[in-house]
């Protein structure tokens, strides 16, 4: 049986499958929360991605980085803005159908997450931010569609 998810003394989120937390700019608080609550500053929330030390490369949550084998990692947040790369429907095991996909953020790495809006107007190249909102159940980020031109590195895409 899976642990449900608890708050540690640091304000992190603790369970399987942690998305979002408050971050102080290492890996520590990543991979051990109690080991750096007290070097924070102010406690941040947002979506919270890695950047190897040594090459640069960015990804979501990772011991190792998966270019150079490096451990010198580095917690950086997100500015939350990316392209939806696969977008499905899943209706099984909930109330209603409800959409699951594939986000590429600005930064370089993929996470999966939910877009929120009606489900035929989702689809895979649009634009999407990162919103306030959390999964409650799958702890997912939640993200919505973006109205204005996004002119980040995946302009020349559109």
């Amino acid at each position: 049986m899976r642990d449900a998810a608890r708050a540690s003394h640091s304000g992190q989120v603790q369970g399987d499958d942690i998305v979002f937390h408050r971050g102080s700019g290492t890996t520590t608080d990543v991979l051990d929360p109690g080991t750096a609550a007290g070097t924070a500053g102010p406690a941040e929330e947002g979506l919270f991605y890695q950047r190897c030390r040594w090459c640069g490369t960015t990804m979501f949550h990772r011991l190792l980085c998966p270019v150079c084998a490096g451990s010198d990692l580095r917690t950086e947040r997100s500015a939350g803005l990316g392209v939806i790369r696969h977008t499905s429907v899943v209706q099984r095991n909930t109330p209603g159908a409800r959409n699951v996909s594939l986000v590429e953020l600005a930064e370089g790495f993929t996470v999966r997450g939910r877009v929120s809006g009606p489900l035929i107007a989702i689809r895979t190249g649009d634009r999407v931010e990162l919103t306030t909102v959390t999964d409650p159940v799958r702890r997912e980020p939640v993200f919505k569609l973006c109205d204005e031109p996004f002119s980040g590195p995946y302009s020349a895409w559109h």
